[in-house]
């Protein structure tokens, strides 16, 4: 595992996973399955590090090798961790069309989350209105 932010743009391929860098200790078996995508996986932590910085790296990593695909993956619950992904969304509001998946661990397991599920919770008012229908 790498870190995303000490890492040389060049260095990635054109698929890649992107976790939340205390995942692997608090989840350990649910890291074991990201593990075995058998993609490269570069770390960060969204606690230390503000959104805008992962941001920029990430999109020098796109220019730099044409990354068709990216895997996030971070812990529930984490209000740091979450911004994770978001990131897709401001890439995509750039142009770049990349395939994204997105995972977060939950008792040693991953659960897929779907873009749908994201953009509501960036979106606060209508949560509330989902959850009071």
């Amino acid at each position: 595992m790498k870190d995303l932010l000490k890492s040389n743009i060049y260095d990635c391929s054109d698929e890649i996973i992107i976790v939340g860098s205390c995942l692997k200790a608090m989840q350990p078996k649910a890291f074991e399955e990201i593990e075995n995508m058998n993609l490269p996986i570069f770390e960060i932590c969204l606690e230390q590090t503000h959104i805008n910085m992962a941001i920029t790296k990430i999109l020098g990593m796109i220019r730099a090798n044409k990354i068709r695909r990216i895997v996030f993956a971070s812990v529930d619950k984490s209000p740091h961790c979450i911004q994770l992904h978001y990131i897709q969304d401001e890439i995509r509001k750039l142009g770049f069309e990349l395939s994204f998946e997105n995972y977060v661990a939950v008792n040693n397991a991953l659960i897929k989350i779907s873009k749908e599920t994201i953009t509501l919770s960036k979106n606060l008012s209508e949560l509330s209105l989902v959850n009071y229908r």
